[in-house]
């Protein structure tokens, strides 16, 4: 096991590099000079030079790519250019708000997808299995951005019985009261398309030969589905959750930004609309770092479920 942690970890340096220099070459190069954005409209030749020196970007073009690989390795990316905070403050300070939503909003989603999923395949090809997929279709159809207005102009302002926006300092208000509205929303969006995925990954294990031999032996349908369908279908219902870790970071802009949460994604969005350079790199970088740690993790949680996968 060590082994292959160590494999893995090996091989995800070209894969680094590769987002390193992409990233190099699209902001030094095709980005503009950040001088000129830093400068504004109002300045001078001098003016211009100075700020080049001191981002260094007067500098021969290989010194400028080993400042930036230092900036990755030692977690500093200078001050944003907004608002002069640290960058790797910025990042870590709004990554505990994007969790507070992202890991009960996962932890949720997935148990009720599994769950029903399981539950439709024991009537599969039945009324209520037909019209939960039309549901699901229906409920795919619909706009993110729909189910924000909806539920904030109901649940929040006409019943009250959420907040509108806002976010505190502390992490239990956060979550039982801020988080709420934001996860029922994400649930809302995202239970519906891992619903169908999960519904084909456990009737795809339904009609293998184990499960009809279980069926011969006399074991109980319930028995079957919980125990032995679940386990083989966890494989890529894993894969599933793990590989969409890293993008909900982002993905959840949209809530982060309606809500006033001052997480990862609304960070994006503000950075981008500021022409934030070292937030929108570091981020940019850091979250391709964490999609491979979670591909390895992923491939570690294989070995868990079944340990009859070997890892190669």
């Amino acid at each position: 096991m060590t082994s292959y942690i160590l494999r893995r970890l090996w091989q995800m340096l070209p894969t680094m590099l590769g987002v390193i220099l992409l990233v190099f070459i699209l902001f030094n190069w095709v980005g503009g000079d950040p001088a000129y954005i830093l400068a504004g409209k109002m300045s001078n030749k001098e003016q211009i030079a100075n700020i080049r020196t001191q981002l260094g970007i007067d500098q021969p073009i290989w010194v400028q790519l080993w400042i930036f690989i230092k900036q990755i390795v030692t977690f500093d990316f200078g001050s944003s250019w907004s608002t002069g905070e640290s960058v790797s403050h910025v990042i870590t300070s709004r990554l505990g708000p994007s969790l507070t939503v992202l890991i009960p909003l996962t932890i949720l989603e997935t148990l009720i997808a599994v769950g029903l999923a399981l539950a439709i395949a024991f009537v599969r090809g039945s009324v209520l299995d037909r019209s939960v997929m039309v549901a699901c279709t229906i409920g795919m159809s619909v706009s993110i951005l729909v189910y924000i207005i909806v539920f904030q102009y109901f649940f929040a302002y006409k019943l009250s019985l959420f907040p509108v926006q806002g976010w505190g300092d502390s992490f239990f208000e956060n979550l039982f009261k801020y988080s709420l509205l934001p996860i029922i929303i994400g649930l809302a969006v995202s239970v519906a398309p891992s619903l169908r995925l999960f519904r084909t990954f456990v009737l795809d294990e339904v009609n293998q030969d184990y499960v009809r031999t279980a069926r011969a032996k006399g074991v109980s349908e319930r028995r079957i589905l919980w125990v032995h369908v679940l386990r083989n279908a966890a494989i890529p219902i894993i894969t599933n959750v793990m590989s969409n870790l890293p993008a909900l970071l982002i993905g959840a802009f949209l809530i982060e930004r309606f809500f006033s949460i001052p997480g990862i994604g609304r960070e994006v969005i503000l950075a981008v609309e500021r022409s934030d350079f070292p937030v929108i790199k570091a981020i940019t970088v850091y979250v391709a770092a964490a999609t491979m740690i979670f591909n390895l993790l992923t491939d570690l949680m294989y070995q868990a479920v079944d340990p009859r996968v070997q890892l190669k």
